[in-house]
């Protein structure tokens, strides 16, 4: 398997070559040459497996350079229940990812039972022991420079921390996380651990990642690496779900099911769709967004505006206050019959601040085949859906969930099972949570008083000298 940039001026990588790079050496992002195929006969062997023999089955067909044996035991290593114990709802840990009946037809899939209570940690946990694994192989060394709204960066500092050979040097907005989410990353002690808040929004934190890495001089003299879901192996460790839930959800693989995705940078639904394009029976990908809804204007309307950090709100599902979505460069080269020189021309103008607009393009006429929809949740809609779900069906959600939940609701179609992915646990959005139900979330043992445990962090401006001096400094 090789990987190709969405933008067309970079040499085809293989696998361990790119986990290790991030983004591509012209600014696009990596996907497969093409989608490997799932047959009837792979979906009937794997209905039975779990969740690590899946993943294998899976990631084999995407990760051809690491030696079978080897490949098996990462994975066998990162999805046991010890790793995902904080389930919930009588789910069952051995599952990795179990469903939720809330009622006939109507799930959501947990996968949020890692260490950090996020979904970041499905892929995140498995980056980290590949990471360790090809550094070690190659004898290198590697700095990851990410940012994060909220959950990617946690997921990847408690990945990475101790981990021989890496750094992490994670930005974040500066205020603009939930007390939890903020205490779990700057009180972690690790000293490979860096924690850097930005005087803005994640967009700015974002666009600062991107930079850095397009500096290839400066990328390749200290060793600059992603775990942002720029990195192809978030995004492929991210499909294994997908599979997971439609068995659990389905009796047999002649049905079909739908899933709603609470979406802020696209990794999470791009996953989805080729999962879909493997050939898994998705019928319908419902995309949810809160008031930062980039994404539901595009799917609407074929127009995708990024907004600026000044348009973006802060919002109660903070993890999905994202007005540009650095995952969707991948949806649009496959919506563009894979042209990279459509995405080029497209992200030019993505780069320069500026709208595009496909809906009058032969490529809109394509949109169909894909299966997409969408739909908005607000505050207060967030709120009502949390009441809801608690009052009818006895679960507590996060705030993002309860978008998802909100959208899928308005999506549903009969005789169509729908799973919505759960992304992070109520515990880490305590103030919601009390706003709503007017109750504190149950949170794990081990992790109450986080808040109150001594932090690390460094407040900068968004500059990316000064944070490319800071890294320098501190590599």
């Amino acid at each position: 398997m090789r990987y190709l940039s969405t933008r067309g001026h970079a040499a085809p990588q293989a696998f361990c070559d790119i986990l290790l790079g991030g983004l591509a050496p012209d600014g696009g992002l990596y996907l497969p040459e093409s989608y490997p195929q799932v047959s009837r006969a792979d979906l009937d062997a794997w209905r039975q497996l779990s969740y690590a023999d899946l993943a294998y089955e899976i990631l084999s067909k995407f990760i051809t350079d690491i030696p079978a044996a080897d490949l098996k035991a990462i994975v066998s290593k990162t999805y046991t229940a010890d790793v995902y114990r904080f389930t919930r709802n009588g789910g069952d840990a051995t599952q990795i990812t179990p469903l939720t009946k809330l009622e006939d037809g109507l799930y959501t899939q947990e996968l949020s039972n890692g260490p950090t209570l996020a979904f970041k940690d499905m892929a995140m946990q498995l980056l980290g022991n590949l990471f360790e694994y090809v550094l070690d192989q190659r004898g290198q060394a590697i700095n990851i420079l990410g940012a994060t709204s909220g959950d990617t960066g946690s997921a990847a500092e408690y990945a990475m921390r101790g981990k021989h050979n890496v750094k992490v040097f994670m930005l974040s907005p500066d205020g603009k996380m939930s007390a939890f989410q903020r205490a779990q990353m700057y009180s972690l002690q690790d000293p490979n651990i860096f924690n850097i808040a930005v005087r803005g929004m994640f967009d700015d934190a974002q666009d600062i990642v991107k930079a850095v890495s397009n500096d290839a001089e400066f990328k390749a003299k200290y060793k600059i690496g992603a775990v942002n879901s720029i990195n192809w192996a978030r995004v492929a460790a991210q499909i294994v779900y997908y599979f997971q839930g439609y068995f659990l959800a389905t009796q047999s693989n002649d049905e079909q099911v739908a899933f709603c995705v609470p979406s802020g940078n696209f990794g999470n639904i791009c996953a989805g769709h080729i999962a879909r394009q493997m050939g898994l029976p998705i019928a319908k990908l419902v995309l949810a967004t809160n008031e930062n809804d980039v994404l539901d204007e595009f799917f609407k309307t074929g127009v995708y505006r990024p907004r600026t950090s000044a348009e973006t709100n802060v919002t109660s599902s903070p993890s999905m206050d994202i007005s540009k979505a650095s995952n969707f460069e991948r949806f649009v080269f496959d919506l563009v019959g894979r042209d990279p020189a459509i995405v080029a021309e497209l992200w030019a103008k993505v780069d320069n601040g500026e709208a595009f607009d496909l809906s009058s393009t032969v490529h809109w006429q394509n949109m169909p085949k894909f299966a997409f929809t969408s739909g908005r949740s607000t505050h207060a809609d967030r709120l009502a859906t949390i009441r809801m779900a608690n009052e009818k069906y006895g679960v507590m959600l996060d705030t993002h969930t309860a978008d998802g939940l909100k959208v899928a609701l308005e999506n549903r179609q009969p005789g169509l099972p729908m799973v919505v992915l759960e992304t992070a646990q109520p515990a880490k959005f305590e103030e919601t949570i009390r706003e709503a139900l007017n109750t504190e979330p149950v949170r794990p043992a081990e992790l109450a008083g986080i808040e109150k445990l001594e932090q690390h962090v460094v407040v900068m401006d968004p500059d990316v000298n000064a944070i490319k001096q800071f890294l320098v400094d501190r590599v």
